[in-house]
């Protein structure tokens, strides 16, 4: 109860700081709401440079928390995540763009969006398996979103996201609030981002042989749970 309130006071707060900061407390605001729900952040590997198209697995509801933690970044989520508690207004505030599921045609709009935060010098952060897996279990990276970082002319950071524990994966019939419970009960909890080397693509290049190359070398610096 102690870290919901806790986190409850962070995002009542964020709410005022972000806009007033233009976006400049969104990273703060992060790295306070994991610390109030007891997680630690961890980040291995080289800082990704400004306007980069940063590509993760996707495990928990935290995952967005932990990657607007460690760079200024603008998000590519589900349009649920929107309606969330704590998560959704956290990336709204950092001008998520978020993607209907159910409107598949809006697509190449959001793709041509991502395009343009990053030729303006944004990075933007992309789940591109397009739901949530745990341990093991690995799903296909989804190539569409890699076409604007083609367009866009930057380089891909493939990131690996793993926890200490698997309590904090957020899979299957979990609801929001069964997953935030845990979290909060959980001790010593640890999350861990490790950024590959940047992949730099050619003009032209292909996206799927793109999305394949992100995948493989995420793979490689997987860690243990």
């Amino acid at each position: 109860m102690v870290r919901l309130v806790a986190a409850a006071g962070v995002l009542i707060s964020s709410l005022v700081l972000v806009p007033l900061t233009r976006g400049a407390a969104l990273r703060p605001v992060a790295r306070a709401l994991l610390a109030a729900l007891g997680v630690e952040l961890v980040w291995r590997g080289p800082a990704p440079r400004p306007g980069s198209l940063l590509v993760a697995n996707h495990v928990s509801f935290l995952d967005i928390l932990a990657l607007l933690a460690v760079t200024p970044v603008r998000l590519v989520a589900k349009s649920e995540v929107g309606t969330w508690p704590l998560v959704g207004a956290v990336a709204k505030a950092g001008g998520a763009i978020f993607l209907d599921r159910s409107r598949p045609r809006t697509l190449p709009l959001a793709v041509a969006d991502v395009a343009a935060s990053l030729r303006a010098g944004r990075s933007v952060a992309v789940f591109p398996e397009g739901t949530t897996f745990c341990g093991a279990e690995r799903g296909k990276f989804r190539p569409a979103v890699f076409q604007a970082a083609v367009d866009a002319g930057v380089p891909v950071v493939p990131i690996s996201i793993r926890y200490a524990s698997p309590a904090a994966a957020f899979i299957g019939d979990d609801t929001l609030w069964s997953s935030i419970r845990r979290v909060v009960a959980l001790r010593g909890l640890t999350v861990t981002l490790v950024g590959s080397p940047a992949l730099r693509p050619e003009p032209g290049a292909d996206r799927r042989v793109l999305a394949r190359a992100a995948q493989a070398s995420s793979g490689k610096f997987e860690l243990a749970a």
